[in-house]
């Protein structure tokens, strides 16, 4: 995959280094273009340090605004006010803006991340809207401090795999639950899981790629969630249940990551109970999450999970093919939370991925985990 980061002339231009050398990792061959005013904050040495290739910072008899115009994508990062208000009326008087008339005539995707003061960004909110009219995506700034700021480097990075993926989810609604939910003792104590929503992420992340609309419905999480996203945040399973319960009719595919509590107590105290009485805890049994899907939408495409602890990967499946049977999944990802180095909290996973057919997948990152889900829904639907 190709692509072109064009920096121009805001102070954010000293995240372009590490910005260039992610695309890179993510697998992008990154060529560089440089405006007079990004080469006053940062060196082109260090962009082309960054990206292995020279960087242009002049249009020269080799024609580069042509060269490169056809590119996967364009990526304007940071996008000042002045590139912005350029490329709107469509003036060529420099080597980013010539580029992006060129490549606005070829149809290549571009994406803007702008970077300014916050008055700034609303001067040129008409010429923003025109844009996107004119089918060019722009990534929204963090507003703090009275300015636009440049996001996240790794919601940029994201943002570039999902315009240059076959987009094989476009269209589709995803809602993905995750992280693990805590069940209230007292005022200060209660009964949660070792769930980090790493998978539940690692998912998203990757049906975000693939060009769904991705909302995500966490307990406690250990991880970033991306601005990309929405997100909603909850705590115990009933408060879960019930947001699930709003967003489940409106979206297309529900993945159920998230480890939600089995057990709820039969009544808490809101006041702290005293450590110098004996205490006994009365539990019963929660809904299950799971089960109540198909009834709240039953068109809806639906992928549960099933942990377990020291069974054969014969008895994982049986255990799977039962979930399958009560709640009317298309399919289940089940693990096996002993196996070393795998399940909650971990970087890695084992799983089994039942259906009419079963498929194992060997401890591998969670990144590759979610690949194969995502592969698998994208199979079925």
């Amino acid at each position: 995959m190709e692509i072109v980061l064009c920096v121009t002339g805001s102070i954010a231009a000293t995240e372009c280094v590490k910005l260039a050398r992610e695309l890179k990792r993510q697998g992008f061959d990154v060529k560089c273009f440089m405006s007079e005013d990004a080469c006053n904050i940062i060196h082109p040495n260090a962009m082309e340090f960054a990206t292995g290739q020279k960087v242009v910072t002049e249009l020269t008899g080799d024609i580069e605004h042509v060269k490169y115009a056809q590119t996967d994508l364009i990526l304007v990062a940071p996008a000042t006010a002045n590139i912005i208000s350029k490329f709107a009326y469509k003036m060529a008087d420099n080597p980013i803006s010539t580029l992006l008339i060129t490549g606005f005539g070829y149809q290549t995707p571009t994406v803007f991340v702008p970077s300014m003061h916050e008055s700034m960004y609303r001067a040129v909110s008409q010429n923003i809207d025109g844009l996107k009219e004119e089918g060019i995506l722009f990534l929204e700034p963090k507003r703090e401090e009275g300015k636009a700021k440049f996001p996240d480097i790794n919601d940029i990075v994201l943002q570039a795999l999902r315009e240059t993926s076959e987009g094989k989810l476009r269209g589709k609604k995803v809602l993905i639950s995750a992280g693990g939910t805590y069940e209230a003792i007292d005022s200060v104590r209660g009964i949660t899981n070792m769930s980090s929503g790493k998978m539940g992420l690692e998912i998203a992340r990757e049906a975000f790629i693939q060009g769904a609309d991705v909302t995500m419905v966490n307990g406690r999480v250990d991880v970033p969630i991306p601005s990309l996203f929405e997100r909603f945040d909850v705590t115990s399973a009933s408060e879960m249940i019930n947001k699930l319960t709003d967003l489940l009719p409106e979206n297309d595919i529900f993945i159920s990551a998230a480890a939600v509590s089995d057990f709820k107590l039969e009544c808490s105290d809101s006041q702290k109970i005293s450590s110098d009485d004996d205490l006994i805890i009365h539990f019963k049994p929660g809904p299950k999450i799971l089960n109540m899907v198909k009834e709240l939408n039953p068109n809806i495409f639906l992928v549960g999970f099933k942990a377990e602890s020291n069974i054969s990967e014969e008895e994982l499946v049986i255990s799977a093919r039962k979930q399958i049977e009560k709640s009317g999944a298309d399919f289940v990802v089940a693990n096996d939370i002993s196996i070393e180095g795998s399940g909650f909290g971990s970087e890695k996973n084992q799983v089994v991925i039942v259906d009419d057919d079963t498929s194992s997948v060997p401890l591998c990152s969670k990144q590759e985990v979610a690949k194969k889900i995502v592969e698998k829904i994208i199979e079925r639907v």
